[in-house]
């Protein structure tokens, strides 16, 4: 498995091999560091660290800069990856021509929040008629019942706090590598906002190679 952390930049577009235009999400990932290791021996299992950006002197505080030793600086993101293939060294970057010769990948991320949201909205719900004389439109209807055990049981679906959630898109296709500027671009949906950071990962269920 190889993993890099790097950043959702935007969308723009770009001709393939055969002369079509191919919209795309780049993945800005140019400053992800090892920044420690775990071993078999020590700690009962191998798996890389891997930080990203930078994180400012303030609200940092001594267990989590206690992490980033001989000299290291202190990373915005910090992330553990078991079972790493890749080549790397503590202290040194990760590149993206890892990718290269990839067809798809995995992306995990966060998704955008949308506040409380309603039924319809957060569980497609298909609402009642919209005709005049109708009271039932977009609400949510019955969620109890009047027998036994004559109360809401859990797992019910209502209106909540919708999206904010840890999410992974499978089987990206990979359109192209950019080592020089650490880009990555994607031919599929990439979760979270604009400027937030994702992890790209070698995918686990689809075609790894091309």
């Amino acid at each position: 498995m190889i993993a890099i952390i790097g950043k959702k930049a935007g969308m723009t577009q770009v001709f393939d091999e055969n002369g079509i235009l191919q919209p795309v999400c780049v993945i800005k990932a140019d400053s992800s560091v090892v920044v420690g290791e775990r071993t078999e021996a020590r700690d009962g299992y191998q798996a890389v660290i891997v930080g990203a950006g930078i994180k400012k002197g303030r609200g940092l505080t001594k267990p989590y800069a206690g992490q980033f030793k001989g000299g290291l600086t202190p990373t915005q993101r910090l992330v553990e990856f078991r079972d790493f293939d890749g080549e790397y060294q503590v202290g040194g970057a990760l590149s993206v021509a890892m990718f290269e010769g990839h067809a798809v990948v995995d992306v995990r991320g966060e998704s955008k929040g949308k506040g409380f949201q309603g039924v319809i909205r957060r569980h497609g719900f298909a609402g009642g008629s919209q005709t005049h004389g109708s009271k039932f439109h977009r609400q949510l209807g019955s969620s109890g019942m009047a027998a036994t055990p004559s109360r809401t049981l859990k797992g019910v679906r209502m209106a909540g706090r919708m999206g904010g959630e840890r999410v992974t898109v499978q089987n990206i296709r990979v359109i192209a590598v950019n080592p020089e500027q650490g880009l990555i671009l994607l031919g599929g949906p990439v979760p979270g906002a604009r400027n937030a950071y994702v992890v790209v990962i070698s995918a686990k269920k689809g075609k790894g190679a091309a």
